[in-house]
């Protein structure tokens, strides 16, 4: 068993991490692959991963999002090894996770929505180790059945097109809505194809002319970030681009008393003028996770489609080329 760890800045291998403020932007943190058993929790599962994604909060983790250490990774497909009694049919089964683990008797709990639990873990991120991994563990209530129509690299984007799939949950976006999505990564190329389901009309706004090219292959209609957009131009904007600088751009292009969907997660603080937002009686909406279902249906059916994103899969012993590849290309997969 082997599993690829993430160092925090000034963290030896070995060593926990300080308490105190997080570190400076400007340290990096420090991975290797690390070999050796791979705890299962108490009434978890075993998965061995066939399959990781790594995204954009896989990178931010390595610039001291969260003052992150340990196993990276929360996009991934594996097939179940081993389960407690009660849930031994999941066995042999391939499957994608939720990545929000709960502990089960708080309000949040209780109600469905473990993802806002106070004390969750969360794969790779919180408190649990991730997919980056040969193995991962993992409550079988997180578990959805991967269905034969999809491949494993099209079932590692399940989790980040529930993602895209929340915003639908969270806002009313009708066949007439214009939509702006701020960004053009492998995220934004989600929520766009997402987005389109309702017949809305929905541009991807971005500076990459080959992730754009991809973009216009998909059916979005595209335009340049440098492009002279009228501010205002939008129902609702979704700020996908990973930077600071994105919130402002979403605001600036939306409506008055439209809605701005923040999706972005990063090492740093964003600066952004607030007063327009009141003056214009704009929405902000924060925009997390999402359900496995829907995503798992859009997927199957080809409403998504996955194989223009992917940019090629490494062993996880060349994750110092994968993490290369993933800061300029689209998706980039490890094969632990």
């Amino acid at each position: 068993m082997h599993s690829l760890v993430i160092h925090a800045p000034g963290q030896a291998p070995g060593e926990a991490p300080a308490e105190g403020p997080e570190p400076d932007a400007a340290s990096t943190a420090v991975m290797r692959v690390a070999r050796g058993d791979i705890e299962v929790a108490s009434g978890e599962c075993r998965v061995a991963v066939r399959r990781a994604g790594i995204c954009g909060t896989d990178l931010q983790l390595l610039e001291g999002y969260a003052g992150f250490s340990g196993v990276p990774g929360h996009e991934f497909v594996g097939t179940v090894e081993t389960a407690p009694p009660g849930d031994r049919h999941w066995i042999g089964q391939r499957v994608v996770g939720e990545i929000n683990v709960g502990c089960g008797e708080c309000e949040w709990c209780r109600s469905g929505t473990a993802n806002h639990c106070p004390t969750r873990t969360v794969l790779g991120i919180v408190g649990r180790a991730g997919a980056f991994a040969s193995h991962l563990s993992l409550p079988a209530a997180n578990f959805h059945a991967v269905p034969d129509a999809l491949s494993d690299e099209a079932a590692v984007l399940v989790e980040p097109t529930a993602a895209a799939c929340e915003i639908l949950a969270q806002v009313d976006i009708g066949p007439r809505a214009t939509v702006a999505v701020v960004g053009d990564g492998r995220m934004a190329l989600l929520v766009g194809q997402v987005l389109r389901t309702t017949g809305a009309s929905v541009t991807v706004l971005g500076k990459h002319a080959r992730k754009l090219r991809v973009a216009q292959a998909l059916g979005l209609a595209v335009a340049r970030a440098t492009d002279d957009i009228p501010r205002s131009s939008f129902d609702v904007t979704v700020d996908v681009t990973g930077r600071p600088a994105g919130l402002t751009r979403a605001m600036e292009l939306v409506r008055p008393r439209g809605t701005v969907v923040m999706k972005s997660t990063f090492h740093g603080e964003t600066p952004v003028t607030l007063w327009p937002a009141i003056v214009d009686e704009i929405t902000l909406v924060g925009s997390r996770c999402g359900p496995f279902g829907d995503a798992i249906a859009l997927l199957a059916d080809g409403q998504v489609a996955t194989a223009p994103l992917l940019a090629g899969a490494y062993a996880l012993d060349d994750f110092e080329a994968a993490f290369a590849a993933a800061r300029t290309e689209l998706k980039v997969m490890l094969r632990p």
